[in-house]
């Protein structure tokens, strides 16, 4: 209700059981309908969020469920699984599909690698530029969504991996539990770095791009996204009414909002709810900005700062001069050495000279708590709260669809009235038929007035036009019948939609029976591990797949693969995860190394190397959950796909038995963040990207503590985003023997910094699990390389615990 009568054009509500809406209650298919119906009547699409990678076992459900809710109308699913994608496209043919901002698209590549899926719409990595919107949509027919409102991930949509690692939470299952917005230290070269009160690392700031409309407007972006996940009906009616004055104002007069104008909006919506505002990635990186680090939930508009202490008050120098009684602050700072803030409402506000102001509370505050240079947050308005609350409550302010009367009226016929809305229109005519009248004929007015009366529905008279051929008369209890009749007919007209085609779909099995010899596939990340690793391969050789080289910084290529082949040892390359307009050149510098395989992170990279002569795999990026999933990627000449991290062993075996050409990841630190800030860049320079930072990345190695004492590493990639990796590895060495007997013919091992005899005795334990199954051998073999983990080793995300989702009890 607060989105509707505020100005949104849409909503996006959970598909019930299967949505990136972990924390929250779903709705049953009765009450989406109800939704869907009530958004329609008022003109308003209704896009649902099917935003979740599907397991193997859920297919049957999925496509029962999508045969209660297609019938529905939604105006959209929003879609993050690309089998999923295919499974609508097969069920629904005109169903509108929009891709989720969880698919990672950020390049128009990935659009056209999913041509054939008819995705009308995608909504964009929020990493995504103004520049780099331009450059997609000028290479794209395809509509684009960008959010402008809201939380922020640090972590790539659909590359977040941390919830999961730390205990089977998928973030793309709508189970973060928000890693991000905990308290990290900083170790650098194995030692703490002193950041005072700067704790929360890689908690960003809440996006605010109100400012950015004009610029949105002109580059084409169709739909602005507003993040609204566990918010109050305030924050939702704040954030539309106040996107939908600034949009009305650019496209109608072509204007701009003044800078007054900008930060009014600002401080409402900050209001009710903020972590404090900034512009996110919208005008590029900029790693002093993105995240503030001295906190990391709701503070509102950061104000000023606390000047004086008295035992009843304190005097602040603040830029915001309307504080009044009631208004809600809180002040935060550092008070012998520990994080502290307290906040209240305010008893008395007296201003003592220019952004000077005496502020008081009510007993209970402590002012103890309070020292000198504590920020001024300004967080409540009851004043604005209410005003919030009426705008979806009070029906005198709630959203009227304008409609037209054309009354005609023929003494002796009965009275005929069409009602029309614009687009579409109704006739009723009256029970009897029309009377000269004798006395006191109905005029245009009485009409009016009568089938006017319209206070109790979602429509409001925009006009009356009268044909008539003498004065008639007729009773006002017909008209008020009249007036219920056309109103609930063209409410129904609203709601009504055209039935969906819907065909069935057999999920047949393509597993097929022949089996390969398992291979050990083997990525590193430096070249000194290929130095390593040739001293002993001779030892691995027959049971040697690949070897993918990932370096940090992309140097090296050439080299390591011209000493591989020389070896007679199959070498591929790691594409980056991310792909944007014009990140061509780590391509470019894969091609000219020829390596025999290319690891493709992301629907880009799938795309740009179709046509080139290399053999083409997709790594664990692009959620490969299911055997519909997998089986449209090897449609793509992909010769295997990587399965997903967020597949437990059951679900594992559940999709390798249905489909083939599947690597198995047995032993990684698990890439759990995957971000455009860099930790490096904000805290060790004070540099805003790369071009000003000094580049730290290549003097340093770096580690993010948690609150379990767990050190994270963090690298940097060539495009200087950075990963971080979960502190304790993850093997599924014990599936190994089920996962053989399965088909599964490709293992992989993924180095970090290990070196030396490190290194080979890991890689020479995962060979000999290949060929050796004594389960004996296998316990030994796991054990050996557990004692060589810092923090031991794990089951990990194929944990053979139940996968626990939290919809579902």
């Amino acid at each position: 209700m607060a989105a509707i009568h505020n100005g949104a054009d849409a909503i996006y509500v959970g598909m019930p059981h299967f949505n990136a809406r972990g924390r929250t209650t779903d709705f049953s298919v009765s009450e989406l309908k109800e939704m869907i119906e009530l958004c329609h009547l008022y003109g308003v699409r209704v896009n649902l969020a099917f935003n979740v990678v599907i397991f193997q076992d859920e297919l049957p459900e999925v496509i029962k469920l999508l045969k209660e809710v297609l019938p529905l109308r939604p105006d959209a699913l929003i879609v993050q699984d690309v089998g999923l994608a295919k499974l609508v496209r097969d069920m629904a043919p005109d169903q509108v599909i929009h891709g989720s901002t969880q698919m990672t698209v950020t390049n128009h590549e990935a659009m056209s690698l999913l041509d054939d899926l008819k995705i009308k719409r995608f909504v964009l990595g929020r990493e995504v530029s103004l520049p780099e919107m331009r450059a997609i949509k000028e290479k794209t027919d395809k509509e684009l969504e960008v959010f402008v409102h809201g939380a922020l991930c640090v972590a790539y949509s659909g590359q977040c991996f941390t919830s999961e690692s730390i205990g089977g939470r998928s973030a793309n299952r709508g189970q973060c539990a928000q890693s991000c917005r905990l308290e990290y230290e900083m170790i650098v070269d194995g030692k703490k770095y002193e950041l005072g009160d700067y704790k929360y690392l890689v908690s960003p700031k809440d996006l605010c791009g109100i400012a950015e409309i004009p610029e949105l407007v002109s580059i084409g972006i169709e739909s602005f996204k507003v993040e609204g996940r566990l918010k109050t009906p305030e924050y939702v009616a704040s954030a539309a009414h106040n996107y939908r004055e600034a949009i009305d104002l650019v496209e109608a007069y072509g204007k701009q909002l003044s800078k007054k104008e900008i930060e009014t909006k600002k401080t409402e919506m900050s209001l009710t709810y903020s972590r404090g505002f900034f512009s996110g990635w919208l005008h590029g990186v900029n790693h002093q900005d993105l995240v503030d680090g001295t906190y990391g939930a709701h503070r509102g508009l950061a104000i000023g700062k606390v000047k004086k202490i008295d035992p009843k008050s304190v005097t602040v120098d603040i830029s915001y001069p309307h504080l009044k009684n009631g208004d809600g602050v809180l002040l935060a700072g550092s008070l012998r050495g520990k994080k502290t803030e307290v906040g209240g409402k305010l008893y008395g506000v007296k201003k003592l000279k220019e952004n000077l102001f005496e502020l008081s509370f009510d007993k209970s505050f402590d002012f103890k708590k309070v020292a000198l240079d504590f920020i001024v947050y300004f967080n409540s308005d009851a004043v604005v709260e209410k005003k919030l609350t009426m705008s979806y409550t009070d029906k005198n302010l709630k959203k009227r669809i304008p409609i037209h009367l054309s009354v005609d009226a023929e003494i002796g016929k009965p009275l005929k009235v069409e009602a029309s809305d614009g687009e579409r229109s109704v006739t009723v005519f009256s029970e009897g038929a029309l009377e000269e009248a004798s006395s006191k004929p109905v005029g245009r007015a009485d009409l009016e007035a009568e089938l006017g009366a319209l206070g109790n529905s979602c429509f409001i008279l925009d006009g009356l036009t009268l044909s008539k051929d003498k004065d008639f008369f007729i009773h006002q209890k017909e008209l008020k019948q009249i007036r219920r009749q056309f109103t609930e007919l063209l409410m129904q007209k609203r709601i009504e939609r055209a039935p969906l085609e819907m065909r069935e779909v057999d999920l047949h099995s393509s597993k097929k029976s022949e089996k390969k010899t398992p291979k050990l596939n083997v990525l590193l990340r430096e070249i000194s591990q290929v130095h390593d690793l040739l001293v002993f391969y001779e030892k691995v050789i027959d049971s040697l797949g690949v070897v993918y080289l990932d370096y940090e910084f992309g140097k090296g290529y050439a080299e390591s693969v011209a000493l591989l082949k020389a070896k007679g040892i199959k070498v591929g390359i790691a594409t980056t995860r991310i792909l944007k307009p014009n990140e061509y050149y780590n391509f470019k510098i894969i091609e000219r190394a020829n390596p025999d395989v290319i690891l493709c992170r992301n629907l880009g990279a799938v795309y740009y190397f179709q046509d080139k002569n290399f053999v083409l795999k997709g790594d664990f990026s692009l959620n490969v959950t299911n055997s519909v999933t997998a089986e449209y990627f090897l449609g793509k000449k992909l010769s295997s796909v990587c399965a997903s991290y967020d597949l437990n062993s059951q679900q594992l075996f559940d999709m390798v038995k249905n489909t083939d050409g599947i690597e198995v990841t047995t032993h990684q630190y698990m890439p759990s963040f995957h971000m455009e800030h860099c930790v490096f860049a904000a805290f060790l320079s004070d540099g805003k990207s790369f071009r000003d930072c000094g580049k730290p990345c290549e003097e340093h190695r770096l580690e993010l503590k948690d609150q379990f004492g767990n050190h994270h590493q963090i690298k940097a990639d060539q495009e200087c985003r950075n990963t971080m990796f979960n502190a304790v590895p993850q093997s599924a060495a014990k599936l190994i023997p089920e996962l053989l007997e399965k088909g599964v013919s490709e293992f992989r091992f993924e180095a970090l910094y290990e070196r030396g005899e490190e290194l080979s005795k890991k890689i020479l334990g995962y060979a000999n699990l290949l060929t050796n199954q004594n389960v004996e051998l296998t316990k030994e073999i796991i054990g050996h390389i557990g004692v060589l983990e810092k923090y031991g080793l794990s089951d990990g995300s194929h944990r053979e615990a139940e996968y626990k989702d939290r919809k579902k009890g």
